[in-house]
């Protein structure tokens, strides 16, 4: 679509106006249906809160002094959208960005659709929609002064919120506002040209960020409610075990205890008619204790003696590992996409590849521990905190205690880390039935134990991929997945290689669990980009041919203007391959420095990288990350570049070090005394590009983070002369062994 002029499609609901506030302040409503995640703005210079505030979603509201207010009705997890999305209407009203505020949008059913942050794709939604609102919003007030003036308003000009005329005339936004909100709504409005931006494509601060460096209330954790009580939930020690009995008569004796109670009965009505809830939490009873703090109340969690009977058979990590194989040994598997005669090219080739890898179960680690607050009244049901599915989480307590949607008040505290842990409101629905049930406000609070305890994980996963060559080009690729639990979260069929090949098939094929799983940062691909641009390389190496070279000739067979299915740009990935390979040097770099590269398209994003390991102390290390990004418009580089720096980290952390491992149904980590992350000192430096081309945005959050793992591989490779199959890859501390020539050397 182009960037200089759209037709406004939206529906007049999108666009919601109000000229009735005190001091005569022009409202306009626009249907966020596109956002996934939230933005910040700047702390208000005014007292916001003594205007006269309607109830909207998301919407520009201008006063007669000029200051504008941008109501941002998405969960914010940190991926700065709260602060982005603003940008791009400022950019379009034109008003100077000093002038610009931003305030959290409660959950809003009737006005909004998709109040979600996750999967990268509240930019890239939001692009079309965002601009329009904050254009129409300017020819209103345009109008509005050449009216006042008896111009035409093709003679008028505007600069943050200043209305110039031909005669040199001026007026701010905030004299013509009352007049505007009059106005109808126009039907087309005249974009910017990205040459015009004044705002976007300028690193702009976090709006958000003095509170968060001076502690300020923003996070779930920080909300406190009058006559609040605490509460931390007694659950079952391992999966597949469900409440027998329990004595609580010296935890009530404990100092700020108030109540202790069992919940799940409402769960377990529920979950007959909405069966899927019993995926994401235990339907067993859980033994719940009131408290005046939460040190109160975990302290006396722990003095209960409770007794636990298994349900079903408990599983372990070298369970699971056997079941994968059998799975990609078997026959029983779900075609995914099936392009020519996968078995006809291998019979046919002059070499065949093939190779499996593996991937453990993952915590989502948040800084923030699981918390919400519920308070359950005949009234209403109010809940407040960090969630990124409100309007999922909402329909779920809705449900539970059997209340209409309508009486269901959500409000949504800035997220101390989501990275799909916060998807699965479970810990809102058991603070919902806690509340109800104790006929009080409730704060619950996880501690770190918990979540990792009885936590929502990445599934493990393997990957078999095969591929035959035949006169020196690749004719044949089959790439199978076992997966724990549903595959919906492992494997994308259309992403590359497909169409690059022309005998390509993907199956998969998933085992059942009781370990609860699901989305984790960068789902479908966070292990495949890794365990595929491993095997390119392998490949590569098979065919004595170019590692770049390859994939340059591979996708040159991409023809998406015939397959529809084929959802990445070959000339797009192109762009970002040969810029990684400049920009990092490659092939040019010192005899002591080992690179490894990888490309890869997920989360409508083109990413290349390139790591670059030295050996130190005789052990090589991750030194540098070079990471080139096609996402379109950057609307933020400050935040971009942040984005971009925390998924390559998170994805060389996790692909070097992360690991959960279940023993008799129960995580061996517990808390991160046992649970490994990466260190400051072991973060490689990232040195990041950005592709200018003048197209649309697209995700940036998620990206970046699946093609580390494979580019840490393959430098590891150079490195060592070994292979990796099996993250972390410091399971297999042989594999990183560097030879002795070379700690020599």
């Amino acid at each position: 679509m182009s960037t200089n002029t759209l037709n406004n499609s939206l529906s007049r609901r999108s666009f919601l106006r109000n000229s009735s506030l005190a001091g005569g302040g022009l409202l306009i409503g626009f249907n966020l249906f596109q956002a996934c995640k939230p933005k910040v703005i700047q702390e208000p210079a005014i007292d916001l809160a003594s205007l006269d505030y309607n109830d909207f979603n998301a919407f520009i509201k201008i006063a007669d002094n000029g200051a504008v207010t941008i109501f941002s009705p998405n969960p914010e997890v940190g991926q700065n959208v709260k602060t982005s999305m603003p940008m791009i209407i400022a950019e379009e009203l034109d008003v100077a960005w000093k002038d610009v505020y931003v305030e959290q949008g409660i959950l809003d059913t009737n006005n909004y659709t998709r109040q979600v942050a996750g999967g990268s794709q509240s930019i890239r939604f939001g692009w079309d929609a965002l601009r329009q609102t904050g254009a129409a919003a300017k020819q209103m007030l345009v109008s509005a002064a050449a009216a006042r003036w008896g111009v035409d308003p093709s003679e008028c000009t505007v600069s943050e919120g200043v209305i110039t005329n031909a005669a040199g005339e001026t007026l701010g936004y905030g004299d013509v506002v009352k007049e505007a909100a009059q106005l109808e709504v126009p039907e087309n409005v005249p974009l910017k040209k990205p040459s015009e931006y004044k705002i976007m494509g300028k690193p702009t601060s976090n709006v958000d960020i003095n509170k968060i460096v001076t502690g300020k209330p923003l996070y779930g954790m920080d909300y406190k409610a009058e006559g609040m009580v605490y509460a931390s939930v007694l659950r079952p020690p391992a999966f597949g075990q469900k409440l027998i009995s329990y004595d609580d008569s010296e935890a009530r004796a404990m100092s700020g205890v108030v109540d202790i109670f069992t919940i799940g009965d409402k769960l377990r009505a529920f979950a007959e008619t909405n069966p899927r809830i019993t995926s994401i939490i235990s339907d067993s009873d859980k033994v719940v204790v009131l408290a005046n703090s939460t040190w109160e109340a975990m302290k006396a969690k722990k003095a209960i003696k409770a007794e636990w009977e298994e349900v079903t058979k408990p599983e372990s990590t070298e369970e699971h590992d056997k079941i994968l194989n059998n799975l990609l040994d078997g026959n029983k598997f779900t075609t995914q996409r099936s392009d020519g005669d996968v078995k006809k090219a291998f019979a046919e080739a002059d070499q065949i590849l093939e190779r499996t890898y593996e991937s453990p179960f993952l915590p989502h680690s948040c800084m923030e521990p699981m918390n919400f607050f519920a308070n359950v009244t005949d009234e209403k049901v109010h809940l407040v905190g960090p969630i990124q599915t409100p309007e999922g989480t909402a329909g779920f307590v809705s449900g539970l205690l059997g209340r209409d949607a309508e009486e269901i008040h959500l409000e949504m505290t800035r997220i101390g880390g989501g990275f799909g842990r916060r998807l699965y409101g479970n810990f809102a629905i058991e603070a919902a039935e806690i509340s109800d049930k104790a006929k009080k406000p409730v704060k619950l609070v996880y501690s770190r134990e918990d979540d990792m305890e009885d936590g929502i994980y990445r599934m493990s996963i393997k990957y078999r991929i095969k591929a035959g060559v035949k006169d020196g080009k690749v004719t044949a690729y089959h790439l199978k997945e076992a997966a724990v639990n549903s595959n919906m979260y492992g494997l994308v069929p259309n992403f590359f290689p497909a169409g690059a090949i022309a005998n390509y098939q993907v199956d998969t094929a998933a085992y059942s669990s009781n370990i609860t799983t699901g989305a984790w940062r960068a789902p479908y691909t966070n292990f495949l980009a890794s365990a595929e641009q491993s095997f390119f390389d392998e490949l590569a190496e098979l065919m004595e041919v170019d590692k770049i070279q390859l994939r340059l000739d591979l996708l040159d067979n991409v023809k998406p203007e015939e397959d529809e299915r084929i959802q990445y740009s070959p000339e797009r990935m192109k762009e970002v391959i040969k810029t990684a390979v400049e920009k990092s040097g490659w092939g040019t770099k010192p005899s002591h420095v080992y690179q490894g590269f990888v490309n890869y398209y997920c989360h409508n994003t083109h990413v290349a990288e390139v790591a670059d390991v030295e050996i130190e102390n005789g052990e090589p290390v991750v030194k540098k990350i070079t990471c080139v990004v096609d996402c379109g418009i950057v609307v933020n580089p400050l935040a971009a570049t942040n984005l971009v720096e925390g998924g390559v980290i998170d994805g060389v952390g996790h692909s070097m070090y992360g690991e959960l491992a279940f023993e008799n149904g129960k995580p061996i980590a517990t808390n991160f005394d046992r649970y490994r992350l990466i260190r400051m000192k072991e973060a490689p430096q990232v040195e990041t590009y950005f592709i200018e081309n003048g197209l649309s945005p697209t995700g940036l959050g998620e990206p970046t983070l699946p093609p580390a793992g494979g580019a840490v591989a393959n430098a590891m490779k150079a490195a060592t002369g070994n292979r990796l199959y099996k993250q972390p890859f410091t399971k297999t501390p042989e594999l990183l062994k560097v030879p002795e020539k070379e700690i020599i050397g």
